[in-house]
């Protein structure tokens, strides 16, 4: 048995001290959702990659979409309860926390950021629900790190806009409502613009990505425009250039960092408890030295990782972020966090392979978020550049 002194649960150094009695309330009652409405049907999803849309609803009335916006029926959280809620989402799964980036940091956040006062009381009320689900279009087959380099076009005709090319890799997609499209409308990325594309126009279609073995529970598709005429007034005028999508990316890598949090925290306490109940050579296999190691480098790494969010979220909450800060923390957080998961999967042996402990969902779910939206290898180079003054994209 555990010493009546062991640690319980993973605040070392007593962080929820700093926390205001709103971003604790954020974060139990997350904390409460995803235990009591999420984890029931995770399992079932999860194995038949599929994403629960019935919890879509809920979201919206707990205040999850668009969380940290103002106005139009957002939460407006500050930026620590809107990370501490994104926490406690893929402390469920990654899945469930991707659906709320992006409908909230990839595609609210550019309409309330770069749309015009009509598309703002058209859209944003009704994402905030959770009525209208939306995607973010960026990526595409030949250009994932390399954004500006796309060949989805947008040519001008009229009060129309015809747009032509596929974009890859699209969480939400095939459940979408409304695609943000960025498009070059000229030869250079600082021809790039935004672009609301509706379900349902002319020659736009999503199809989904079968033969996932990570984010299961989550919707990924490739998008298709072929000639898709949509009006001026779906274009996001505020928005000019690369700077525009590279600026909702930075809002949803801020939730990452804090989301993927969650998950090392979820598969240290899996290792944690399994550690402390399985017996072998006649006592609990967390008493050998070699497994008092793996868990005292997985609790380091969670409070560094708990110490960065922290002070991100109190940057971001003053207007002092930058794009440098979101960077270390998306590429420090996402590597712990997957090498905590795979540390975790060591220690439970034989059983770190079955969904009956959540494990090795969240390491196949972590081998995603290492890549996608800035890989590993390019936040480093963000950290690069900032260290050096020197580009070495170009």
């Amino acid at each position: 048995m555990p010493a009546p002194d062991a640690l319980q649960g993973t605040d070392l150094f007593q962080l929820d001290d700093l926390l205001s009695e709103e971003q604790l309330l954020v974060r139990r009652t997350v904390r409460g959702f995803v235990q009591d409405e999420v984890m029931p049907v995770l399992k079932a999803h999860f194995r038949q990659g599929s994403f629960p849309e019935k919890l879509i609803p809920r979201m919206g009335e707990l205040g999850l979409l668009g969380a940290n916006l103002t106005g139009f029926g957002c939460a407006g959280m500050d930026a620590i309860a809107y990370g501490l809620a994104l926490q406690e989402l893929e402390r469920g799964d990654s899945g469930i926390r991707s659906f709320v980036s992006v409908q909230g940091s990839l595609c609210m956040y550019p309409i309330h950021a770069f749309g015009s006062d009509a598309q703002k009381e058209r859209w944003l009320p009704r994402m905030a629900t959770g009525e209208v689900v939306g995607c973010f279009g960026l990526t595409e087959p030949d250009f994932g790190s390399d954004p500006g380099g796309m060949r989805t076009t947008a040519r001008r005709e009229g009060d129309q806009w015809i747009l032509n090319g596929t974009k890859l890799w699209i969480t939400n997609g095939t459940q979408a409502h409304l695609a943000i499209v960025w498009a070059k409308t000229g030869p250079d990325q600082d021809s790039i613009r935004g672009f609301l594309v509706e379900r349902g126009t002319p020659g736009f279609s999503a199809r989904a990505i079968e033969g996932k073995f990570s984010m299961r529970a989550s919707d990924t598709a490739e998008l298709a425009l072929q000639d898709v005429r949509v009006p001026e007034s779906n274009r996001l005028p505020g928005a000019e250039g690369l700077k525009g999508p590279l600026k909702c990316l930075t809002q949803a890598r801020y939730g990452i960092a804090w989301g993927v949090t969650g998950a090392a925290i979820a598969c240290f306490e899996a290792a944690r408890d399994y550690a402390i109940s399985r017996v072998q050579f006649g006592k609990p296999i967390g008493g050998f030295q070699l497994t008092q190691e793996k868990l005292a480098q997985m609790l380091t790494e969670i409070v560094k990782a708990q110490l960065v969010n922290l002070r991100l979220g109190q940057l971001k909450e003053a207007g002092k972020a930058s794009h440098v800060h979101v960077s270390f923390a998306k590429r420090n957080n996402v590597a712990t966090a997957l090498d905590i998961a795979r540390g975790a999967r060591s220690i439970l042996g034989a059983n770190g392979i079955v969904d009956e402990y959540p494990v090795i969902r969240h390491l196949l779910n972590l081998e995603t978020v290492f890549t996608y939206e800035g890989t590993h290898e390019v936040h480093t180079l963000a950290l690069g550049r900032a260290i050096t003054g020197l580009d070495a994209f170009s």
